[in-house]
């Protein structure tokens, strides 16, 4: 998608060999034309896959996930991160560790809105190790629905995220895909 990889040119901060920030459009402030234009690639990809919902984690995920479930006419789930006394006590529960945040934490998602019939669509905005991704799908397969892909915004492609998505059989599309950063620089995989 060369608008998004124009954008993470243009925009993005290299830090070490392994973190871009793209905090001016993607996961802090928020580019709705280019999420809007990254929601119709997801539906493009995935035109062929029933979707009943999408999935995501919050806080970065939801934005990208409402835009393109406007796409699907489907609703949103997010897992929550955080306790709060509102939540529902019926869950199903994952074990997470964030890179970003250098720790582990519990998501939730309450049983009453992933069913097994769902046919569920995962979308988050980074793909490195697919530890997000990975408890969604455990999230899914515990709720006994079908996970039917993984749509990612950008995927460290130096990682190992990919082969954990596809080893699980479950089809993956990342509309960027890093190569390496170094010296400063994203280097995209060129796609054959």
């Amino acid at each position: 998608m060369e608008l998004l990889k124009n954008k993470i040119l243009e925009e993005g901060r290299v830090l070490g060999k392994d973190v871009l920030k793209v905090d001016s459009f993607l996961n802090h402030q928020i580019d709705v034309e280019l999420f809007n234009e990254i929601g119709k690639e997801f539906k493009k990809r995935f035109q062929n896959k029933e979707v009943t919902k999408i999935l995501t984690i919050e806080a970065s995920g939801i934005g990208i996930a409402c835009i393109t479930a406007q796409y699907f006419n489907v609703p949103v789930v997010f897992a929550k991160k955080h306790e709060a006394t509102n939540m529902d006590k019926d869950n199903y529960e994952a074990e997470i560790f964030s890179f970003t945040k250098n720790k582990s934490y519990t998501i939730k998602v309450s049983k009453k809105y992933i069913l097994p019939e769902d046919k569920v669509l995962i979308i988050d905005d980074f793909l490195a190790n697919a530890n997000a991704a990975s408890a969604l799908i455990s999230v899914v397969e515990q709720a006994k629905a079908e996970v039917v892909g993984v749509g990612i915004v950008i995927e460290k492609g130096f990682q190992n995220g990919r082969k954990v998505i596809e080893d699980k059989n479950i089809k993956l599309e990342s509309l960027a895909i890093l190569e390496s950063m170094e010296d400063g620089k994203v280097i995209f995989k060129k796609l054959t």
